[in-house]
């Protein structure tokens, strides 16, 4: 396992900071269900230990830990609340529902990126505890495919309080697949998708050299401070804070806008 300081070049919000500490772990020779049954349990031994308790206001939404979770796929989501195949789908039709909900459409979406902004409009809405599960392998480049439905991967992320509170997956050991995913990925950030991977022949070339089966997870700070009911700005001891300028420094500096 690994817990120390990140940095990922992305925006600021009530949930993330770009720096950040946060945990991984790996297990050889576990897979998703595994790792998925292991942090169940781990959350709510945390929980209890820290809290003294399983039940808990966040915000709008009253949640109870102490049951087994829910487990949701990804695809049944998305047909139920918006009528889309996710696998069957177009750019055009996807475009529709994202303007129909009211939310944003960029000339540079991709099938992937918009179908990802119609599960977060889903997200933000879920009390939780529940366990998103049968990913699409077009959303999830690093994750095994689920050789039941080779389309999905093995990836589990646990939805609180409408926020994705981590990520775990099977870990992708084939390096054929690998270097495929990363040229589909490579392909949608050359079209203008910024979140999309570039790709890492480093990372493929390792795999060539061997990574035995093992499951993976990574989770942040965020956690924490979901349950103890701050933002992420509140919950480090030096956040960037807005620029103000004071009436004195503005006299001094007549001919500059500040």
């Amino acid at each position: 396992y690994d817990l120390g300081p990140r940095f990922r070049n992305e925006n600021y919000s009530d949930e993330h900071l770009p720096e950040h500490i946060a945990m991984e772990w790996y297990a050889a020779y576990w897979d998703w269900r595994a790792g998925m049954r292991f942090m169940e349990d781990m959350y709510k031994y945390v929980l209890q230990e820290t809290f003294g308790t399983l039940q808990f206001q966040l915000g709008r939404f009253t949640v109870d830990m102490s049951g087994e979770w829910e487990v949701w796929d990804y695809a049944e989501v998305i047909n139920k609340h918006y009528g889309i195949d996710v696998y069957n789908t177009t750019i055009e039709e996807v475009a529709a529902k994202l303007k129909e909900h009211g939310l944003e459409v960029e000339k540079t979406d991709s099938i992937p990126r918009s179908i990802d902004k119609l599960w977060k409009n889903i997200r933000k809405d879920v009390a939780g505890p529940v366990w998103l599960v049968n990913t699409p392998k077009f959303i999830s480049p690093l994750s095994k495919t689920n050789p039941e439905n080779p389309q999905t991967v093995e990836r589990f992320q646990p939805i609180i309080a409408g926020s994705e509170l981590g990520n775990g997956f099977s870990e992708l050991n084939d390096p054929i697949d690998q270097l495929n995913r990363f040229v589909e990925q490579q392909q949608m950030r050359d079209a203008g998708d910024d979140e999309a991977m570039m790709l890492d022949i480093d990372f493929v070339e390792m795999l060539e050299y061997g990574m035995p089966p093992a499951c993976g997870w990574g989770y942040s700070e965020r956690v924490f401070w979901i349950f103890e009911g701050v933002t992420a700005r509140e919950g480090v001891p030096f956040p960037q804070l807005r620029s103000e300028i004071d009436e004195t420094t503005r006299a001094i500096y007549p001919e500059v806008k500040l």
